[in-house]
């Protein structure tokens, strides 16, 4: 599991009743209802699996490219420069491999930061990062910076396992990146990355849930509008 996880699902219990996702408004903000949570959390463990399924099928090369063109917008949405702060991640399954880019902003003067999962039901840790800087494992077994100074970022990159057309972005399930978002402050720039394939039409968001302001594709990029009713293409 990633530490980018962004929906704290609610566990399923014995003898839940059939569906109420057709309960939910068009807008996917209902109130809260124990019973609509269950039903949301069991369809998103579903779309979750096939999300990540159709994101491991796609050819290298072809994640390979459209990682390159995720870089290019993300050159244009966060000019490099000291007083920025950019937390990435460190990729799993198919993700979009940012390291490279890692690299070459920290050799052009920027400053970049790893998630640290410091416990289940915790927020993130951001701890900074440098080329060739030891690292250690943590939760689940993914890398982060030894010895790298705790950091306050002023952007995040998210990836995404889905999202829609309001920025809501499906994770993997652990709630991390809305636990640590809702306590950020200054609210940080947040970007969830991705493939086009990881489009739905709603993840259902649940109260808990903080959209993205960016989601990039590789393909396209969608901005949040005010307030969170839809995203627009921005060509």
């Amino acid at each position: 599991m990633n530490p980018g996880d962004d929906d704290s699902d609610v566990e399923e219990g014995p003898g839940s009743p059939a569906c109420y996702l057709h309960e939910l408004g068009p807008d996917g903000q209902p109130g809260f209802d124990r019973v609509q949570a269950k039903d949301v959390a069991r369809w998103r463990k579903a779309e979750r699996e096939r999300l990540i399924a159709v994101r491991m099928s796609l050819a290298q090369d072809d994640r390979a490219a459209r990682t390159l063109a995720i870089i290019r917008e993300l050159e244009r949405l966060i000019p490099a420069g000291p007083d920025r702060i950019v937390s990435v991640y460190w990729p799993i399954r198919g993700e979009p491999d940012l390291r490279e880019w890692m690299r070459s902003r920290c050799e052009r003067g920027g400053r970049v930061a790893l998630p640290v999962a410091i416990a289940l039901g915790q927020p993130l840790e951001f701890r900074e990062w440098r080329p060739h800087e030891p690292m250690v494992r943590g939760l689940w077994k993914i890398p982060y910076p030894a010895n790298g100074a705790v950091v306050i970022p002023t952007v995040v990159l998210a990836p995404v396992v889905g999202f829609d057309g309001d920025c809501y972005r499906l994770g993997y399930g652990g709630g991390f990146f809305d636990r640590t978002l809702a306590r950020l402050s200054p609210k940080p720039l947040t970007i969830g990355l991705g493939y086009s394939e990881a489009a739905i039409p709603t993840i259902f968001p649940q109260p808990h849930d903080i959209p993205m302001d960016w989601v990039v594709t590789g393909t396209e990029a969608s901005r949040r509008r005010e307030p969170c009713s839809g995203a627009g293409k921005q060509r």
